[in-house]
C-alpha cells in the first residue's frame, strides 16, 4: 500500500504541474505599462501648440572661426617676457607658432604688435625695450610665413599696463607683447583693435 501511495503522489504532482503549465500557456498579453497620467483635456484654441521640448539649446560652442575671439582662444594674443628680456623662451615661441598658423589660415587679417614693459626703469628705456619686444614678435611671425606687410609694431613702454598693481605679479603681466588684430577678422574689430 505504501508503494501505491507513492505512485499516486507522483502522478498527482505531475498532473498539477501539467495543469499549471497549461494555465500559463493560455494567458493573454500582459497589461500595458503605466505611461503616466492621461493627457490633459483640450484647452481653448490659442493657436498651434508649442514645439516639444528637446533639451538645452545646441548653440555652437567656441568662437566664430576667423574672429578676434577665435584668434585669442585658438592662438593666444599675448606672450610674456622675463625682466629686461627682448626674446622669448619655448612657451612664448609656441604661442607665436600658433599665431603664425592662425594668420596663415586667414590671410586677409592684419595685426599690430604692441611691446609693453613693467613700471620699473625710465620711460625712454622702456620705450626702447618695448620696441625690441615688438620687433622680435614681428620677425618671428615673418620667419614663420606671415607677410611683413600685414604686421605693424608699436612700443607702449610702461604706458599701458594691463595690471595697475606694483609688485612681481603685476610686473610679470605687464612685460608682454600683444598681437592685436587691426583688420580683416570675421565680425570686425573694436576701436582698441581687439
Amino acid at each position: 500500500m505504501v508503494l501505491n501511495t507513492r505512485a499516486l503522489l507522483k502522478t498527482a504532482a505531475g498532473v498539477g504541474l501539467a495543469a499549471s503549465l497549461a494555465a500559463c500557456a493560455h494567458k493573454g498579453p500582459p497589461p500595458p505599462a503605466d505611461t503616466g497620467p492621461p493627457p490633459p483635456p483640450p484647452m481653448a484654441d490659442n493657436g498651434p501648440p508649442p514645439p516639444p521640448y528637446t533639451g538645452p539649446s545646441q548653440a555652437p560652442v567656441g568662437a566664430v572661426p576667423g574672429s578676434v575671439q577665435d584668434f585669442v582662444i585658438s592662438a593666444g594674443d599675448r606672450v610674456y617676457y622675463e625682466l629686461n628680456a627682448d626674446s622669448l623662451g619655448a612657451e612664448g615661441r609656441q604661442i607665436l607658432d600658433n599665431q603664425a598658423q592662425w594668420l596663415g589660415r586667414y590671410p586677409q587679417v592684419t595685426v599690430r604688435i604692441e611691446g609693453n614693459c613693467d613700471e620699473r626703469g625710465t620711460r625712454e628705456y622702456n620705450l626702447a625695450l618695448g620696441a625690441r619686444r615688438a620687433e622680435f614678435i614681428k620677425t618671428y611671425l615673418i620667419q614663420h610665413g606671415v607677410a611683413a606687410g600685414r604686421i605693424t609694431t608699436i612700443s607702449y613702454g610702461k604706458e599701458k599696463p594691463i595690471d595697475a598693481g606694483s609688485g612681481e605679479d603685476a610686473w610679470a603681466k605687464n612685460r608682454n607683447g600683444h598681437t592685436a588684430i587691426t583688420a580683416g577678422a570675421v565680425g570686425g574689430v573694436n576701436d582698441s583693435g581687439q
